[in-house]
C-alpha cells in the first residue's frame, strides 16, 4: 500500500523520530524512501545553506541518512528551496508518494525548517496520508500493536478504514474502533433524551459498519466502543485507556478557505496526541472532521 514514502527532515528531534518511523515502515512494506530537506526561502539568509551541489543542506541529508538505520531500504535523498509546505506537497505529487511522514514541534530559524507549523499545513492540504510523529517519541523503531480508529460514519471516517486494515494486517495489531457522542449542543428539555438516543444509534451503527469492513479486510482483532464527550478528548482518553500506539483518523476533503481553518478534531489530535497520528483525506468535499 505504501510503495513510496516521503519524510521531510530538519535538525529537530521530531524530524529524527519521523525518519525512524518512516524507515521502519519502508522496511516493512519494501517501500522506496524519499528523504527531503527544504531550505525555506523566507527564512533567515545564510549563504552556507544553498540548496544545490554539495551544499551543507545536501550534506545534512546524507548525514541524517547515516544516523538512521536504512540498511536494505531504497533511499532517494533530495534538497529543495522554496515555501516549505508547498515544496513538500509538490514533491509528493511529482514522485507519486503514497505516505508522508513528518515530525511535529519543529523549530524556526537558520537550519531549522519550521516543521511544527509546516506539519499542520501538510496535514490540511495533502491528498495522501500523513503520519505525524511527536518529537518526544521514544527513539528507535516504531511498533503499532494497538491502533485506534475513530469514526462518525462519514465518508471522511470511512477513508481511514483501508489503511488501518493494511497496517493492522502487517503488524497483527488490535484495532480499537471508537465513536464519540457529542451532546454539548443539546439543552436539557423534553426532546433531549430522544436526540441522545438517535446520536447513540448513529454512533453504534458507525462502529458496527467499520468493524465489519475491518474483519472483511482480514483484521483479526477488533474492539469497539461508544463514549460520550468532546470528540478529541474522548479519543485522547481512549489512547490512554487502551495503550494505543497509533491513531488513524479520516478527514473530509476540503476546498478553498475551509482547508486553512484550524480547530478540527484531526488538527487537535495532531497537536496533542501522545502517539503518532495518521491522517487520511477523503476524496469527497465537505466539512472537516
Amino acid at each position: 500500500m505504501f510503495d513510496t514514502i516521503l519524510v521531510p527532515i530538519d535538525d529537530s528531534p521530531g524530524s529524527q523520530r519521523a525518519f525512524e518511523a518512516a524507515a521502519t515502515l519502508a522496511r516493512q512494506y519494501g517501500s522506496t524512501l524519499h528523504v527531503l530537506a527544504v531550505v525555506d526561502e523566507h527564512g533567515p539568509s545564510d549563504g552556507d545553506w544553498d540548496y544545490d551541489g554539495d551544499s551543507p543542506a545536501a550534506t545534512f541529508v546524507d548525514e541524517q541518512t547515516d544516523v538512521v538505520d536504512t540498511d536494505g531500504i531504497d533511499v532517494t535523498p533530495a534538497v529543495r528551496e522554496g515555501v516549505v509546505h508547498e515544496e513538500i506537497l509538490d514533491y509528493a505529487d511529482e514522485n507519486g508518494v503514497d505516505l508522508v511522514v513528518m515530525g511535529t514541534h519543529g523549530r524556526t530559524g537558520v537550519r531549522r525548517y519550521l516543521l511544527g507549523s509546516v506539519t499542520e499545513k501538510v496535514v490540511r492540504l495533502s491528498d495522501v496520508p500523513v503520519l505525524s510523529v511527536k518529537a518526544d517519541a521514544d527513539p528507535g523503531a516504531v511498533a503499532f500493536e494497538d491502533i485506534l480508529l475513530p469514526t462518525d460514519g462519514s465518508s471522511g471516517a470511512e477513508a481511514a478504514i483501508e489503511p488501518t486494515a493494511a497496517l493492522a494486517g502487517e503488524t497483527d495489531a488490535t484495532v480499537h474502533v471508537l465513536s464519540a457522542v457529542d451532546t454539548r449542543s443539546l439543552g436539557i428539555d423534553v426532546g433531549s433524551s430522544v436526540i441522545i438516543d438517535e446520536l447513540e444509534s448513529i454512533a453504534e451503527d458507525a462502529v458496527a459498519t467499520t468493524s465489519e469492513r475491518l474483519y472483511e479486510a482480514g483484521v483479526g482483532a477488533v474492539k469497539t466502543a461508544v463514549a460520550h464527550g468532546i470528540p478529541y478528548q474522548v479519543i485522547l482518553q481512549a489512547i490512554d485507556d487502551n495503550d494505543v500506539d497509533l491513531v488513524v483518523i479520516g478527514t473530509h476533503g476540503r476546498t478553498g478557505i475551509d482547508r486553512y481553518l484550524l480547530g478540527s478534531v484531526t488538527e487537535k489530535l495532531v497537536r496533542t496526541a501522545p502517539v503518532p497520528v495518521l491522517t487520511v483525506r477523503s476524496s469527497d468535499a465537505g466539512d472537516g472532521a
